[in-house]
């Protein structure tokens, strides 16, 4: 259930889920006009696009993913930051995210990236730091698995798939998103990372 006490969380989760059904179910062209295009960005001027694009999905699944994700972390950790912190962590790591698409496929013309997952990336990496010891279930792995050493798995996987194609994934989406969510912490609230040294000391 929606708590108001994180109107930032909520206010993502709505709008996202909201514009992605509509663009989906109703009215494709939202999808179209929202993609971030990495060839278009600078020489067509689509500067919104590197935001917009995070709002809407490449299909049910996709978002389905994506909102469980965010549900299960985004809502405990805005309570933990506050709703100024949590924005900027979420902007940043969807800016950040699609910097590296950018860096990536700018001279590609046919290229074009959507969703959120690089955010969500982010907002599940800061969680982490502050809840290493949470245990994960990623489906369909039937077992839980230690924050921390998802993490570590996390990056690792995304670095080795990033040079790869895997479908419509883009994993440097990922793996960028996961990295300024680290970073975030890092420059906002240092000594969050004491606990990470005290765990694994």
């Amino acid at each position: 259930m929606l708590n108001f006490h994180e109107p930032g969380a909520t206010l993502v989760f709505v709008i996202t889920i909201a514009l992605s059904l509509l663009g989906l179910f109703r009215a494709p062209q939202l999808i179209e006009a929202c993609l971030f295009r990495p060839y278009y960005f600078l020489r067509r001027r689509q500067y919104l696009s590197i935001v917009s694009s995070g709002f809407v999905h490449a299909d049910l699944g996709h978002l389905l993913f994506n909102m469980f994700t965010f549900y299960f972390f985004a809502f405990p950790l805005e309570r933990l930051f506050g709703t100024p912190y949590f924005l900027a962590l979420y902007l940043f790591g969807l800016v950040s995210s699609h910097g590296c698409t950018w860096l990536k496929h700018r001279d590609n013309s046919l290229y074009a990236s959507l969703g959120a997952s690089g955010a969500i990336s982010a907002v599940l990496f800061a969680y982490i730091v502050y809840f290493p010891t949470t245990t994960l279930i990623i489906f369909p792995i039937p077992l839980p698995i230690p924050a921390a050493l998802f993490a570590v798995g996390y990056v690792a996987y995304s670095w080795w798939a990033s040079g790869r194609e895997h479908g419509r994934i883009n994993h440097d989406a990922h793996l960028c998103g996961a990295l300024s969510g680290l970073l975030f912490v890092l420059l906002v609230h240092p000594v969050a990372y004491l606990q990470l040294t005290d765990l694994f000391s």
